[in-house]
């Protein structure tokens, strides 16, 4: 049920043309896996005596999780695309980059994000992310139960959500 909310809120958001999702740190837009757990129990809390429809920020940047500027919109029409992955415990997305913005809620499990220079994102279940946008990277699930990710991407008419690079082995 939970994870349905969580679905249907991103849904929702995107739907209504919101680029980037919001924040539930009120102070920052980098959330600590302490303030995600406790905001996350609080939703199982609150849930149970709610009564009126509520609206949580869960990120507001323009900014990729490695802190990169995110790119200037397209013109033209927009195509908005929603997708569920599932990361199987131990597999290894290959390397890819996006061409068009994205973002994303981490439903279920623990996802590493790796760069092609190195640098890591873990993002915890509840969390959510944006994603790289032109730069080459792949994601990891290093964890024992499968990956739930629910990612939303801004586009358009016959651009590829990502671009593979298989020539780049993974490790």
């Amino acid at each position: 049920m939970k994870t349905m909310k969580l679905w249907m809120c991103a849904a929702i958001l995107t739907l209504c043309g919101t680029a980037t999702l919001m924040t539930s740190c009120k102070k920052s837009c980098h959330c600590t896996c302490t303030q995600t757990e406790k905001a996350q129990t609080e939703t199982v809390q609150a849930d149970e005596a709610v009564t009126e429809v509520q609206a949580t920020e869960l990120i507001r940047t323009s900014q990729s999780w490695d802190g990169v500027e995110l790119p200037d919109y397209f013109k033209g029409r927009p195509e908005l695309v929603a997708v569920k992955y599932v990361f199987p415990a131990g597999k290894k997305l290959g390397w890819h980059h996006h061409p068009v913005m994205n973002y994303g809620i981490l439903a279920q499990g623990e996802l590493t994000i790796i760069g092609k220079d190195g640098q890591e994102k873990v993002v915890h279940e509840g969390e959510p992310v944006v994603e790289m946008v032109n730069t080459i990277h792949h994601g990891e699930n290093r964890g024992d139960k499968p990956v739930i990710l629910y990612m939303f991407y801004l586009s358009q008419k016959d651009l590829p959500l990502a671009v593979q690079h298989p020539e780049i082995p993974l490790e």
